[in-house]
């Protein structure tokens, strides 16, 4: 079967960045970015043993939740998060990794406290500075991280970044490196953990693994090129 093939093929590159680190390869969580594949696909790609898969628009993460509902998967939004849609996710998604202002830290917050849980976030980190991204500015994420803090139904895991892409994979490292950095620097100043970065795509996560990523994010890799 194709899919477990391809599964097999990442998963095997992760654990050799991971050897390459020095790392344990059950650090690293793979997740099928999943925009704009079928239902049918997932459904395979779940039987070959992939359980993580993330979304990026609200209405089409909610058809697909329908249809698999059957499945225990678990569920990520990986996009881009308009304030009025956040109460569709919640009790839907394990992770958000697009916190990236307070407007939607506040809804967040709003919306979890109403279903009576606490809402597992990332900061999106603008690492590259590119005005066609989100993210928070890295000087402005102390400040973004400090506001959320204060939320009670919302609780920070770790950052998360889309960095510039760039063709040769070495050139991305600085930037992964960067995120890592902040994250070590939150840690320190605030004296608790965030045990997650998620950086990394299908053309440059080995690299990221190395820099130290937890949650590599692969669409084309696993799934094909999409339109």
């Amino acid at each position: 079967m194709a899919e477990c093939e391809r599964l097999e093929k990442v998963l095997e590159r992760i654990e050799r960045a991971c050897v390459r680190a020095g790392r344990d390869p059950k650090e690293v969580k793979l997740l099928g970015a999943s925009k704009t594949v079928p239902p049918e696909r997932i459904r395979t790609f779940y039987e070959c043993g992939l359980k993580t898969f993330g979304e990026n628009r609200v209405q089409e993460f909610l058809k697909k939740l329908d249809k698999l509902s059957d499945l225990s998967i678990d569920w990520h939004f990986i996009g881009r998060l308009q304030t009025n849609k956040v109460k569709y996710l919640m009790g839907k998604v394990s992770l958000i990794h697009s916190l990236d202002r307070e407007s939607l830290a506040d809804e967040i917050d709003k919306r979890a406290g109403k279903a009576g849980k606490v809402q597992d976030v990332l900061i999106e980190v603008n690492v590259g500075g590119e005005e066609s991204k989100g993210g928070v500015e890295p000087e402005k994420l102390r400040n973004l991280f400090e506001y959320a803090l204060s939320k009670e139904n919302l609780r920070v895991i770790g950052l998360m970044t889309i960095p510039p892409y760039l063709e040769d994979p070495e050139e991305v490292r600085p930037f992964f490196a960067k995120l890592r950095y902040l994250k070590d620097s939150l840690e320190r100043e605030f004296g608790l953990e965030l045990p997650h970065l998620s950086m990394g795509m299908s053309h440059d996560f080995e690299v990221a693994v190395e820099e130290g990523a937890t949650i590599v994010r692969v669409g084309t890799l696993l799934f094909g090129e999409r339109s």
